[in-house]
């Protein structure tokens, strides 16, 4: 094996564990905002459901806690530079970084718009 495919099979590698921790981090905070907006529309607590409702949404909120952790150890141990490691300055901006950035926007954008619609057919 020469050394320019080993540094591109490593620069891969890189990319896709930092792109999976990326796309876990931005579910987990769409899904701690939905949430809090959910929990700020139950009002008052005395109610059995809204209690319920509640606790729900304290135990999905440290259950999306718990997976960041997990996401975040996995990404450290398989880290293909071992624990040690000096991380390389972040690389410039480029329009496919862009291109990426605006398909996540939309595909989230979409998902809260069918959310949001589908929430006043229900209620």
């Amino acid at each position: 094996m020469s050394s320019a495919s080993t540094d591109a099979e490593l620069a891969a590698f890189q990319r896709r564990t930092l792109d999976y921790y990326a796309a876990i981090s931005l579910l987990m905070l769409i899904g701690i905002a939905v949430l809090v907006l959910y929990v700020l529309r139950l009002g008052s607590l005395t109610a059995p459901g809204p209690e319920r409702s509640f606790g729900l949404a304290v135990a999905l909120m440290a259950l999306m806690g718990a997976v960041l952790f997990h996401i975040a150890d996995k990404t450290y141990r398989v880290w293909p530079l071992g624990r040690h490691f000096r991380p390389s300055r972040p690389p410039m901006i480029s329009t496919a970084d862009w291109v990426r950035f605006l398909k996540v926007l939309v595909v989230a954008l979409a998902v809260a718009a069918i959310a949001y619609l589908i929430s006043g057919v229900i209620a």
